[in-house]
Order: structure tokens, then sequence, then C-alpha cells
């Protein structure tokens, strides 16, 4: 069978053995390359077709080995789908808010809760449970802010989760007011918010992690790391579940878990760095974090484990870095953000041997309120990447789905262009080439920043071919421009 990948008559999830015809394999340089069982098994010219293989006319097109989105969250992905926008440019207004809540809840069961994520204050300032009240009514909601760190409720929701009863074991993130009744804001507690969501028998839909699963597969992304901290159970059993029958075909790295089941039976889920979630603006004392890392250290099977220290402000990075080097770094100590990150630093985490994940995106997504909230001394450091990579930190892009766009073809733009939504650049020495973020996308997900993975026979057939060459695709860097993609041998996107 030959198949023409210009229309949809290959099928998704094939496992025939496919020969690839005329792929550049790297720049300028095409050859034929077979797939069998999960891998590359020949790479060659004129190599002679097999009986019952699949045969594709690459016509030049780059065969790439497979994008790694390097920091997302899968399930809250997935939630998106589910979930009501509730900040610019959807919502601007609390009246539109207003509407937009009210409409989810009516087309839900009765007593589901409704999901509000993306809120930015510039709608209605910062939200809290009575606010919410006057918008919404005695359904519960929950809206997410913008930034990730904070969950607010109204009060129908904050009676079933019980933010009104002080017990001892309450955790600190759930704020109060000076009577010491909660305000519905819940700061770093989504593990917590997901335990007691399942413990009060809240009425929420299971996320579609297989439309997730196609469309990174249509983005050419083969593999990802999910960076949600503290993993709960119920999620990893998600996951894993979802990776074990093909709803979700990329391998997957875990960052938020201490250990994977005994009985795992796929070898496309491993553990990586132990994510650690200092809070944003009142992080842990130093000691405190200087105990997770020493802790995060025992956990899975490679000991010492590296981590990967979430920081998005001067002086979380400051007080991870200091914390990093009392501690000893590791090879694959990570920093997730490096949102502000001056010279000084740079030069301090290069020294140490620390890695770097960071998101271009936001500039081409927020930059202009960047440019309006931000400190002003922050903005000339604000998700830096070319002057990381001249200092010697090994830096690599990542969308940061669903805060970010899950496109990786917009953050290769966005690394390259740094234009705010205004078409006003922000940090413009910051830019790296459109090659350069991607060689981020192909290298190893253990290893970000290392050499880029390649094509040969023996790799794992976690392949995105396009419809140009590289040089074409990177000066115009477009998801139209994915024709097909392998996850562990199957075709799961053309």
């Amino acid at each position: 069978m030959t198949a023409d990948t210009s229309s949809d008559e290959s099928p998704t999830q094939s496992a025939k053995p496919t020969l690839l015809r005329n792929a550049e394999v790297s720049p300028g340089h095409h050859a034929d390359v077979r797939v069998a069982s999960g891998r590359i098994v020949a790479v060659g010219n004129a190599l002679i077709s097999i009986r019952g293989e699949e045969v594709v006319n690459a016509r030049g097109g780059a065969l790439l080995p497979g994008l790694h989105d390097h920091h997302l969250h899968l399930t809250a992905l997935a939630a998106v789908e589910m979930s009501v926008a509730c900040g610019p440019p959807n919502v601007r207004d609390a009246a539109t808010l207003g509407v937009a809540l009210r409409n989810r809840a009516a087309a839900l069961p009765p007593g589901a809760w409704v999901r509000g994520i993306g809120y930015h204050e510039s709608v209605a300032g910062l939200l809290d449970r009575h606010q919410l009240d006057v918008l919404t009514g005695d359904r519960p909601v929950r809206v997410q802010h913008r930034g990730g760190a904070l969950w607010i409720v109204n009060s129908a929701a904050a009676a079933m989760l019980g933010l009104d009863t002080v017990s001892i074991d309450a955790p600190p993130g759930i704020e109060r007011d000076g009577a010491g009744r909660s305000t519905g804001r819940l700061w770093r507690l989504d593990g917590w918010l997901r335990r007691r969501l399942d413990a009060v028998g809240a009425v929420e839909p299971e996320p579609d992690l297989a439309r997730v699963g196609r469309r990174l597969a249509a983005y050419g992304i083969t593999g990802v790391t999910d960076a949600t901290p503290d993993m709960t159970p119920g999620t990893l059993r998600l996951l894993l579940s979802a990776v074990r029958d093909g709803r979700l075909p990329q391998s997957l790295l875990l960052l938020g878990v201490d250990s994977l089941p005994s009985d795992i039976s796929t070898d496309r889920v491993r553990l990586g760095p132990r994510k650690l979630l200092p809070p944003d603006h009142v992080p842990w004392p130093y000691d405190n974090l200087l105990t997770r890392i020493r802790t995060a250290r025992g956990t899975g099977p490679v000991v010492p484990r590296p981590v990967a220290v979430h920081c998005v402000t001067l002086e979380g990075l400051v007080v991870a870095v200091t914390a990093l080097e009392e501690a000893g770094v590791v090879p694959g100590d990570r920093i997730e953000h490096a949102a502000v990150a001056p010279p000084a630093l740079a030069a301090q985490m290069a020294a140490l041997g620390l890695r770097v994940v960071t998101q271009p995106g936001f500039v081409a997504e927020r930059g202009d309120a960047y440019r309006r909230d931000a400190d002003p001394g922050d903005l000339p450091y604000l998700y830096p990447y070319a002057s990381l990579l001249s200092a010697g930190v090994p830096t690599v892009a990542s969308s940061d789905a669903p805060f970010g766009s899950p496109d990786p073809w917009a953050v290769l733009r966005a690394a390259r262009d740094r234009l705010a939504p205004d078409g006003v650049p922000l940090g413009p020495t910051e830019s790296v080439s459109a090659s350069t973020a991607l060689a981020g996308m192909l290298s190893p997900p253990l290893r970000p920043g290392d050499a880029l993975r390649s094509i040969g026979p023996g790799a794992p057939a976690d392949l995105c071919l396009l419809h140009a060459p590289r040089a074409v695709a990177l000066d115009e860097p477009s998801a139209d421009l994915v024709r097909m993609t392998f996850c562990d041998g199957r075709i799961v996107h053309v």
C-alpha cells in the first residue's frame, strides 16, 4: 500500500510497518526510513519495500524525532474543554463574566459544579466568594486565576468543601478574613482541592484525555512532561490508563509523583525530577525549601533524584538557587519558568549546572499586561532565553498549557519574535532563532537542552513528518506544516 498523506486515506493508530521515502532526516540530507515494532529499523537510500508495509512518499519533507513539550499539565488541559473562559479576550467585565458562568450552569445537570479558568483581575478585581455569589447564585462554582496559583470558590462551593470549619488540619492556603471566615480564595491548593472534590462527591465530567492526545499529535508532539505538582493517586491512575489504552499516545514524564506502581505495564511513562512548588509571593522559609529538596532526593528510582523548582519571581529564584547550592546540585536539577532572571543569577545557575524550562509563549500572550502590571525593574529580565543560553544555562521552551497555548509552533514564533499582543516587542534581546527553540523541543526529556535526539536505527519511532523541509518550516513555523505523527511506531495523526 502506498500512502499519500495529502489525503486522509491512512488510518490513525496504524501499527503497520511503514517505509518513509525521500524524507529529510537532517538539514539537506534525504533518505528512506523504515519503522516497525515501535522503532526505526533502517535508514538508507532506495530501501526495498517489504510486503504488507505502508509506503509514504515524504516528498522531501522534514522528518523530526518528535516534539517534546517539557512542561504542561495534561488533566488541566483536558479540563479546559469543559470550563468557562473567565478572562480576556473572552471576558472583560463582571457582567459578561456572570453571564458566562450562569449560561454554563444552565447547561449542566443539577448539582454539577461550574468550573471557570483564565480569570484575571482586570475583569472584576481580585474576586472573593461574595463577588462570585452575586455573579453565580447558589450553584457551586470554582474559578481559577490565569496564573494557576489561585482558585476562587463561591459560598455554595465553600460550604460543600467545609472551608468555614476551622480545623487544625486545614492547609494554610485557605485564605481567611479577620473573623476567621474563608474568603473563598485557595492558594496553591490544587492537590488538596482535587482530594476534597472527590471526598464530597462533586459532580464533574472526567477529563477527555483522548481529545488532548489527538490535539497534541496534530502539533507533532510525541512526548510530554507533566509538571502537575503533588499529583493525586486518582489523576495518576487516569493518566496511566490513558497511556496504556492509547487514548494518550504520547510518552509521559511525570514530575509530581514520588513513585510509579510496581505493576506498571508500559515503558512510555517515566519519573522525571521531583516538582517543588513554592508559593510565588510568600515563599517557603529557606530551611523549609532546603528540607524539601533533601527529602525529594530520596524519592524515585534514581537516587539522588533531581528536582524541578517553580520560580516566577526574582525573590523565589534567589532562594531556590541558594538552597540548591547548599543542598548540592545533582544532574537533572532544573528551574521551571525562571520568569525573572538577571545576568548575575544566570551566571550562578550556569556555574551550578542548573537547567531552565521557560515559556516564551507568555510574552506573545500576555506581554502587554506584563508591561502594565509587572515591576518595571523586572521587565528587562522577563522570561529570558538568549541571555541564559549565552551564560551557559541549558534552556528550552515549553508551553505550560493550559496556562499558555499548547501549540509548539506558536511557541517557536514567540521565542523568535518576542512580540506582545499589541505588536510591540518585549525583551527583544532575548530573542532566539526558531532553530534554537526547535532544538530544545527535540532534546531528551530527562536532559532538556542537551544534544538533539536523532533519526537513526534503533531510535524510538516517535516521529513528526512535515510537509516541507526544515528550513522552510523554520522560516514560517506553523502547525499546518505537520503532515504525519508517529507515537511508538503508530500513526496517530495524518
